[in-house]
C-alpha cells in the first residue's frame, strides 16, 4: 500500500512538471508510451528553441526543457560585464558637538556647506553592462556611470579593464562605454518590437555586490510599453518579473533564443528589494541610441512643437467624441513644424505616420524617433471632422522654453478659486500681471479638480470650450453649473497647455 502511494505521488509530481512544460511550450505534444520509457514528449515542427546551439532543436524531454535555460545562460553570460565606478561628493566635516544648540530644522535644512569645512568623499558604485561589439563597446545605464571620474569593468572570465564614457543620453537612461580589448563576445541584438507579453526572458547582471557577478534569473514579459514611470524623459519600458535587484542596472534581458531584447534599468519596490516588478529599456531603443552616439556623439530627435495628453472618457465627452481614442493637442508652439502644418489646440491625433496613436507617451516617442528633416503624415479629429496634415520635423534642441506668464472668484461646487491676474494677485502668486488672464489661486485637496491635476498657478484659458479673459466671462460660463455637471477646462502651465475634464 505504501509503495502504491509513493508511486502515485511520483506520478502526480511528474505530471505537474509536464503540465508546466506544456504551458511554457504550447507547440509540444505529450504522449504516453507503452514501453519502459514511460512518459515522453514529442516535439512538433514549431517546437520552442533556445540559445544559439538549440536553434531548430525541439524540446523532447523534461531534461531538454531544463537544458534550454542552461544553454541560454551559457550563450548570453559572456556578453555581460560588471561595472565599477568611483565618484566624489563634498562631505561637510562635523563633530558630535556641532549638533548641540541646533534645532532639527537647522540640522537638516542647512545652507550649502562652507568650502573650508568640507572634504571629498569617494563613492564606489556597482552596475552591469552588455558587450555589443567584439572590440569593446558596452551598453549600460546612464545612471550607472553618470558623474563617475573612474570606471572599470570585469568580464565573466574575470578579466578587468579600465573604461571610458563614449556618450550618454539621460533622456532614455542609456550610456555607451568603451574598453581597449578585442575578441570579446557581443550580445546578439534582438527585435524588441516583436516581443510579446508572456514570453520567457532571462535577466543577467551583478546584483547587490561584486560577489554576485553574472547572476541569472528567469521570468516572463509582464507588460510592454510602460511609460510615466518617472525614470526617464522617453519611456517605453519592458516590464518583467525576472528578479532584478540593485546592481542589475545596465545588465541584459534576453529572450528564449538568447537575443538581447532589453537593458535592465530599475525596479518598482517598497522595500528597495525585488518585488516582482522590473523595467528594461527595449533593445531597439537602446540600439538607436548606441548608433547615434557612435556616429555623431549625440542623440538627434525629431521635434514637432506640441504638448499632448491622453484622452480619457471625460475629455472625450467634452470634445463630443464617440469613443476614447487618440491623443489631445494642448499647446502648439508658434513657428514650430506643428504650427506650419496647421495643427491646432484641441485637435485629437489619431494616426502618426501610418501608426495608430494609443497614448501620449507613445506619440512622444514616435516623434522623437524620427530623424530631423523627416516628412510625416498626421491624421487628426478636428471638431468631429477627419483631417490629414503633413509636417516636416526639425531637430529637438536641448533647451527649455520661457514661461508665459480683481478679486478671487469663488465657487465651492467647482473646488477651486480663480482671480484676475492684476498687480496685487500677480505679486502674491509670484508671476507677472496680465489683466486679461485668470489664474487659479487655490484648489481644495479633496476636490475633483485636485484629483485630475489642477493646481494653483494654472492659467485658465477656456471653460467648456468658451474663452474666458475676465471675471465676468468666467462667471457667465460657470454660474449655471450644478452638481454632477461636467467641467471642461483648458489651462496653461508654463509653456504647456492641457485640458482637464471632471464631474462636479
Amino acid at each position: 500500500m505504501k509503495k502504491k502511494r509513493t508511486t502515485l505521488k511520483s506520478f502526480v509530481l511528474v505530471s505537474a512538471g509536464i503540465a508546466s512544460g506544456a504551458l511554457a511550450f504550447p507547440n509540444v505534444e505529450l504522449s504516453l508510451n507503452g514501453n519502459d520509457a514511460g512518459l515522453a514528449i514529442t516535439g512538433c515542427p514549431k517546437a520552442a528553441v533556445a540559445a544559439e546551439s538549440l536553434q531548430n532543436r525541439p524540446i523532447q524531454t523534461l531534461n531538454d526543457f531544463n537544458e534550454a535555460f542552461v544553454r541560454i545562460a551559457e550563450s548570453a553570460t559572456p556578453s555581460v560585464v560588471t561595472i565599477y565606478t568611483e565618484s566624489a561628493i563634498d562631505h561637510s566635516s562635523q563633530t558630535p558637538f556641532d549638533f548641540f544648540g541646533k534645532t532639527f530644522g537647522e540640522i537638516f535644512n542647512q545652507s550649502a556647506p562652507d568650502a573650508r569645512n568640507t572634504r571629498k568623499e569617494v563613492l564606489h558604485g556597482l552596475g552591469s553592462g552588455v558587450i555589443v561589439t567584439s572590440d569593446g563597446y558596452i551598453l549600460t545605464n546612464n545612471h550607472v556611470v553618470d558623474n563617475a571620474y573612474a570606471i572599470s569593468i570585469r568580464t565573466s572570465d574575470n578579466h578587468r579593464y579600465p573604461a571610458k564614457i563614449v556618450g550618454k543620453d539621460p533622456r532614455t537612461d542609456i550610456a555607451v562605454i568603451k574598453i581597449n580589448a578585442t575578441g570579446l563576445k557581443p550580445a546578439t541584438m534582438g527585435n524588441s518590437d516583436k516581443l510579446r507579453v508572456g514570453e520567457w526572458v532571462i535577466a543577467i547582471g551583478s546584483p547587490l555586490g561584486e560577489n554576485l557577478p553574472c547572476t541569472v534569473t528567469q521570468g516572463i514579459v509582464s507588460a510592454k510599453g510602460r511609460a510615466n514611470v518617472g525614470l526617464a524623459d522617453y519611456e517605453d519600458f519592458i516590464q518583467t518579473d525576472a528578479a532584478i535587484n540593485p546592481g542589475n542596472s545596465g545588465g541584459a534581458l534576453v529572450n528564449i533564443n538568447g537575443d538581447l531584447i532589453g537593458i535592465s534599468t530599475a525596479i518598482a519596490s517598497r522595500s528597495a528589494g525585488f518585488e516582482g516588478i522590473g523595467f528594461a529599456v527595449p533593445s531597439n531603443m537602446a540600439n538607436r541610441i548606441f548608433t547615434s552616439l557612435l556616429k555623431t556623439g549625440k542623440v538627434e530627435r525629431g521635434y514637432l512643437g506640441i504638448s499632448i495628453q491622453d484622452v480619457d472618457e471625460n475629455v472625450a465627452k467634452g470634445l463630443n467624441m464617440n469613443r476614447v481614442e487618440g491623443v489631445l493637442v494642448g499647446t502648439v508652439i508658434e513657428g514650430s513644424p506643428a504650427a506650419r502644418a496647421g495643427l491646432k489646440t484641441g485637435d485629437v491625433v489619431l494616426d502618426f505616420n501610418g501608426r495608430k496613436v494609443a497614448s501620449a507617451a507613445e506619440l512622444r516617442n514616435d516623434i522623437a524617433n524620427q530623424a530631423p528633416g523627416s516628412s510625416v503624415d498626421i491624421q487628426v479629429n478636428r471638431d468631429g471632422r477627419p483631417l490629414t496634415l503633413t509636417s516636416r520635423l526639425e531637430a529637438l534642441q536641448d533647451k527649455g522654453f520661457a514661461s508665459q506668464q480683481g478679486g478671487e472668484v469663488s465657487n465651492d461646487l467647482l473646488g477651486f478659486m480663480v482671480a484676475v491676474l492684476d498687480e496685487q494677485t500677480a505679486q502674491r502668486m509670484h508671476t507677472r500681471p496680465n489683466s486679461h488672464r485668470l489664474i487659479v489661486t487655490s484648489v481644495k485637496e479633496r476636490s475633483q479638480a485636485f484629483r485630475v491635476g489642477l493646481r494653483p498657478g494654472d492659467i485658465v484659458l477656456s471653460v467648456d470650450k468658451k474663452q474666458v479673459n475676465s471675471a465676468a466671462s468666467y462667471n457667465e460660463v460657470v454660474k449655471h453649473k450644478k452638481q454632477g455637471d461636467m467641467l471642461f477646462l483648458l489651462v496653461e502651465r508654463g509653456w504647456s497647455r492641457m485640458y482637464f475634464a471632471f464631474n462636479l
